[in-house]
């Protein structure tokens, strides 16, 4: 009995070899990372960091390649979730702006005006409503891993300082391409017009598109000013956080030990996207701003009482929204940025 026990010992232990070899054999020579803005950019910035990473510290067994400008789905960034889930991609760091059309949820973060500062976006990603959006994920097929940001999305435009709704009123904006931002502007009195930002660039150089709104990193790295952008407007109206995320498959296809090196490492790159998207930004460093009034940029911060203005006339938008995002989730959200 005990010679069989040792040869059945035996056989498992080679078996378990054998598919721990079989596996790493069907790793494959690279795995395609999908990210909205290049290196250049705080967003693509992270993403070489978790390529980076995961590579040195799986031996070169994993090898991520990072594919900016959404270039997997021809640019078109509202079709990168649906290709994350049908295999066409990766892994990917997505913005919760770009994915909310197929994950309605997530447009608890554009939201006018529901989150007054940096610790309400840390209140929410690394909270109770953080761990909900993950479960979300992970019921519509993807594996979520952790969470970046791109940043408070500010107002810029062509024409004047902008410190009320009334001084929107029939200027045209470019926004993304997400209803509740239509929804947002219209009424707030502008005129929104949905276009990628490729085709903004030159759409506001030419005085087609009065303004657009971005976060501060675009507007720096875009170098906004050198197209007609002299006005800009700090009203943290929404914020865009950022998640990494892989494909179920592709995660499966991994061993236990890799899939938390690749967890791990979305994990430290995700916490030095935020570092590095709030620098300059973030009180008291506020270096991007001199930098942007340096260009000739008329830089101005909305007071309390304006805030409320803009906060008032986007009221119908948010209990509209709200129902579409589920009100539980939108009122636990509410109870813990007041509790930050």
């Amino acid at each position: 009995m005990k010679r069989v026990l040792l040869c059945a010992a035996a056989l498992l232990g080679a078996s378990l070899c054998l598919a721990s070899s079989a596996q790493a054999e069907e790793y494959r020579s690279e795995y395609r990372l999908s990210t909205v803005l290049p290196s250049s950019y705080p967003w693509g910035r992270a993403g070489e960091l978790w390529a980076k990473l995961v590579r040195e510290k799986t031996n070169g067994r994993i090898n991520i390649k990072m594919y900016p400008g959404t270039s997997l789905v021809g640019g078109d960034q509202t079709r990168e979730f649906t290709a994350i889930r049908q295999g066409v991609i990766d892994l990917a760091i997505g913005s919760t702006i770009n994915w909310s059309p197929q994950v309605k949820q997530l447009n608890l973060f554009s939201l006018p005006f529901l989150m007054p500062d940096y610790k309400a976006i840390d209140a929410l990603t690394h909270g109770e409503v953080g761990r909900d959006i993950f479960k979300i994920l992970e019921s519509q097929g993807v594996v979520p891993l952790a969470w970046g940001e791109n940043g408070f999305r500010e107002l810029s435009n062509s024409k004047k300082v902008i410190r009320t709704p009334a001084d929107m009123k029939g200027m045209k904006f470019r926004v993304v391409g997400s209803p509740i931002f239509i929804d947002t502007f219209s009424a707030l009195g502008a005129n929104p017009t949905q276009m990628s930002f490729a085709d903004a660039q030159p759409a506001l150089s030419s005085g087609a598109v009065d303004g657009q709104e971005n976060p501060l990193s675009v507007f720096v790295n875009a170098k906004m000013w050198t197209l007609n952008q002299k006005y800009l407007t700090l009203w943290e109206y929404t914020a865009d956080p950022l998640i990494f995320v892989a494909n179920r498959e592709v995660w499966a296809s991994w061993t236990p030990a890799d899939r938390e090196i690749v967890r791990q490492a979305a994990i430290q790159a995700g916490a030095e996207n935020v570092k590095d998207a709030r620098k300059g930004i973030e009180p008291p460093d506020d270096a991007a701003i001199k930098e942007i009034e340096a260009k000739g940029v008329t830089v101005t911060r909305i007071t309390d009482a304006e805030r409320k203005q803009f906060r008032d006339a986007t009221r119908k938008v948010y209990v509209n929204w709200t129902k579409t995002i589920g009100p539980g989730l939108v009122k636990k959200a509410e109870t813990s940025i007041s509790k930050r």
